[in-house]
């Protein structure tokens, strides 16, 4: 199963009888403003998706920042953006699909196997020179997708624990946020007890796309995952984790994600927090 299609991939599905529903996923962490981009300038025929509101449940201490959001809720979304079961889904944002990958991972494991991701995001479809319309279209045509829950694997802050003692946990954040040198909007700094930095941005060559699938083999053995039965995965709230899961799946790996993440753990108190760049 893909994970990626090419700009010239999508490009030729866009000129096709069957044209795939392409889903413009605009967020950035601090930029609320995801929704004046998008009209800006996007791919022709595009849905604008609203992380905060659409790819994520209200915000709450147990949960994290972006709780999954509840499957009724999601499936709405996604016949609001047009999905059909007879059709294929590409997602991008312009941020090398960090964000994006939420989008890609929810529908997934709600059962939606014809889902990849823009490789490169909209960079490459703008460094192609193809074109991009402004403005906000109307809603397209009401999809009929019906999602069930349990595509992919997904662990619990017991699970995640549980992971960094008998298994391997990945922390897709970056560096400096694990080592808990900086922390600029969870409760606490640091990172969980036995987690393996694996900052998600390593995913990526300096054009936005997907490193090859035997360098992101080797980075991620490097970090363990060979001797590892089993992987989960976090971030900050569960949204650049998904990325990490979609780099492992590339790589030939499968991956639990923990949605609530360290948004969640560290506003937990008796869950505890280490600093520094040991595990």
């Amino acid at each position: 199963m893909s994970v990626t299609t090419t700009v010239s991939e999508l490009r030729d599905l866009l000129d096709s009888d069957h044209p795939p529903v392409v889903l413009d996923v605009r967020w950035a962490l601090g930029d609320p403003h995801g929704r004046d981009h998008y009209a800006q300038g996007h791919i022709p025929g595009a849905v604008y998706v609203d992380l905060d509101s659409e790819l994520a449940a209200p915000p709450s201490p147990e949960g994290g920042r972006h709780p999954l959001p509840p499957l009724d809720a999601l499936q709405a979304a996604a016949r609001r953006w047009g999905i059909r079961s007879d059709r294929p889904v590409v997602v991008h944002d312009d941020l090398g699909n960090t964000a994006a990958a939420r989008a890609w991972w929810l529908l997934r494991h709600a059962g939606v196997s014809r889902v990849t991701l823009l490789d490169g995001a909209l960079g490459a479809w703008r460094a192609a020179g193809l074109p991009l319309e402004s403005g906000v279209p109307a809603d397209p045509e009401p999809g009929n997708v019906l999602l069930e829950p349990g595509g992919l694997p997904v662990t619990d802050a017991d699970g995640a624990a549980e992971l960094a003692d008998a298994g391997l946990l990945l922390d897709a954040r970056a560096a400096e946020r694990y080592r808990g040198e900086v922390e600029p909007v969870d409760p606490r700094a640091g990172h969980i007890p036995g987690a393996v930095s694996a900052p998600t941005g390593e995913n990526l060559a300096a054009d936005g796309t997907f490193l090859p699938a035997d360098e992101l083999r080797k980075r991620f053995e490097e970090k363990g995952v060979g001797a590892a039965a089993r992987i989960g995965v976090y971030c900050g709230s569960g949204v650049t984790a998904a990325h990490q899961i979609a780099a492992l799946e590339i790589a030939g790996f499968e991956a639990a994600l923990f949605p609530g993440s360290w948004s969640a753990w560290s506003a937990d108190p008796s869950r505890p927090a280490v600093k520094g760049d040991k595990p």
